[in-house]
Order: structure tokens, then C-alpha cells, then sequence
């Protein structure tokens, strides 16, 4: 006997309203051991099949995910060492440019390339952020 599937090839499957583990944790970005340490100690929300199993429901990553970004075509960042601030200075020397922000009462440098500063268009007066990583300052514009 051959089951059929009423949906066409062409329709792609209707989205759970629960996930795998596995699942879950690839939508956070997460290992899926690490996952299962905060399913265990409580810290998201889940749900047991009949069989026992964890299932992840949907509405429970949004505690963890940040929000989408507010332009179209922007990226998330997986850094949490992220300085809003204002332009002060953009000086384009060669192939490096060197960009300055202003933090509160702090001024973050960094020095990027100069078709990075062309491509960001970065000005004075501008937002932007200092994503600071182990020794290196990038600058992000939200």
C-alpha cells in the first residue's frame, strides 16, 4: 500500500508550532548540548510528548533571539561588547581610515579600512556602533 501526500511538492511543509531540541538550538545560534543544560535547569520553557521527549515551543525562543534588525538587509551581530555612539571624526588615509566615537564621556578609536568607512558612510554626527572583540574595534551602523 503507498500513502499519498495531499500537499504538492511544489508547498513547503507547514511550519510546528513545537521544535526538537536540535532545532531549537539552531535557531539560537546555540550548541545543542547547551540547550539541553537550559532545558534541564528550567531556564526555556517545553513541553513533553506522549513518549517523553522535549519539544521547544516557538514562542519560547523569543526570549532569547534579539530583535530583527530595523533596516532591510541589515545583519545581526553574535557580539555583546557593542558601544552606541556618535561619529566625532573620520579621517580616510591610503587604503586605512580611522574613526572616532563618541561614548558617553569616552572616545572609542578605531581603525578600519577605507572602503569599509566609504561603504558604511560614515560622517560626523552620524550613529554608529564600536563592536568591541578581544583586541579589535569594528564599527557597526545600525
Amino acid at each position: 500500500m503507498t500513502r499519498t501526500s495531499t500537499r504538492s511538492p511544489s508547498q513547503p511543509p507547514a511550519t510546528p508550532a513545537l521544535l526538537t531540541p536540535r532545532q531549537a538550538a539552531a535557531k539560537l545560534g546555540i550548541s545543542y548540548p547547551a540547550l539541553k543544560h537550559w532545558i534541564l535547569a528550567g531556564r526555556i520553557r517545553t513541553v513533553k510528548t506522549p513518549g517523553g521527549h522535549h519539544r521547544v515551543p516557538i514562542d519560547a525562543l523569543d526570549a532569547f533571539l534579539a530583535p530583527e534588525p530595523a533596516r532591510k538587509g541589515a545583519v545581526r551581530i553574535s557580539g555583546r561588547n557593542q558601544l552606541s555612539g556618535t561619529v566625532v571624526e573620520v579621517t580616510l588615509e591610503g587604503l586605512l581610515a580611522k574613526v572616532v566615537l563618541a561614548i558617553a564621556s569616552q572616545r572609542v578609536t578605531a581603525i578600519i579600512t577605507a572602503d569599509a568607512a566609504r561603504e558604511l558612510a560614515l560622517k560626523p554626527g552620524d550613529t554608529a556602533m564600536a563592536l568591541i572583540k578581544a583586541t579589535e574595534v569594528m564599527i557597526v551602523r545600525p
